[in-house]
């Protein structure tokens, strides 16, 4: 697990491999990761929008900016957590995902918040030798 806090808001990221969606001999690894987001804020924010830099095997760099996250603009309020699945696709065995959500205060302040680096691996094919 990977994480991260900035002004008291923990963003917890779990990646894993998705062998069933991914098609190697055509270039395709496809991963999977479970965001967790905690609010230990005295604030109540909303996340409104995310920003993602994928880097895959090669070093050939994907940029991401939407709104919400999977289709939500979830409001936490202290204490509370959101947790969410998606997903990337990747060209290579291997990549890197860093990024930001975007969160909105009550009385409209925003600021961003920090997802850490975390890694996308494939397992290593076996090599059989005859």
């Amino acid at each position: 697990m990977y994480q991260a806090t900035t002004r008291h808001i923990t963003v917890r990221v779990s990646p894993s491999f998705l062998p069933e969606e991914s098609e190697p001999t055509e270039g395709r690894w496809v991963f999977a990761y479970r965001i967790e987001i905690e609010n230990g804020s005295r604030e109540t924010v909303q996340l409104r929008s995310r920003y993602w830099h994928i880097t895959d095997g090669r070093g050939q760099v994907e940029e991401v900016r939407g709104p919400g996250v999977v289709g939500e603009e979830p409001i936490l309020s202290p204490g509370d957590s959101f947790t969410y699945m998606s997903g990337c696709p990747l060209a290579t065995p291997s990549g890197i995902m860093r990024g930001s959500f975007r969160m909105e205060t009550a009385d409209g302040r925003s600021f961003d918040i920090e997802v850490p680096a975390f890694s996308l691996d494939a397992p290593e094919t076996k090599r059989l030798l005859n």
